[in-house]
């Protein structure tokens, strides 16, 4: 490939990649409603996935800092969305759990961010579909694989 087309390609990849991601954070939105952020969502998913998990764990696994986390976390629980329980061993130790009343929100959220997603998805046809969730997911393995990146002056 020559310079300019690499430029071109890399220009649109970023303004697709910015658009693409500013929209569909807009349609999650209004299927979750004002009951929670996205952010919020997102936390729920992982716990409900994993069960129980801490807040050095969700910092670790969405890149931010543990403060933030943490009031992401305290927003939450006075929600009463998740429950809070130290180690009987170590008592600085805190595992997080999704309330009742999280379990029920993020069902509730799922359902609908499942909708449309579905609807979002069966613009495609099949083979167009397993195709580009390989070539997502190859683009998540080559991105974690750059994250050292550094460009030399």
């Amino acid at each position: 490939m020559t310079n300019p087309t690499i430029k071109e390609l890399v220009d649109r990849y970023i303004e697709l990649s910015f658009s693409v991601n500013k929209k569909a954070e807009s349609l999650i939105k209004c299927q979750i409603g004002d009951d929670l952020t996205n952010d919020q969502h997102y936390i729920l998913r992982y716990i409900e996935k994993k069960e129980v998990c801490t807040s050095t764990e969700l910092a670790e696994v969405f890149e931010v800092k543990k403060s933030a986390i943490t009031a992401i976390i305290n927003r939450m629980w006075e929600k009463g969305l998740i429950q809070r329980n130290r180690d009987e061993k170590d008592r600085r130790v805190i595992y997080l759990t999704l309330s009742d009343e999280g379990k029920e929100l993020f069902e509730k959220t799922e359902t609908r961010i499942h909708k449309l997603v579905e609807h979002l998805i069966k613009q495609f046809d099949q083979h167009e579909i397993e195709q580009f969730i390989r070539t997502y997911e190859k683009l998540e393995h080559v991105i974690a694989e750059s994250k050292d990146f550094q460009l030399e002056d």
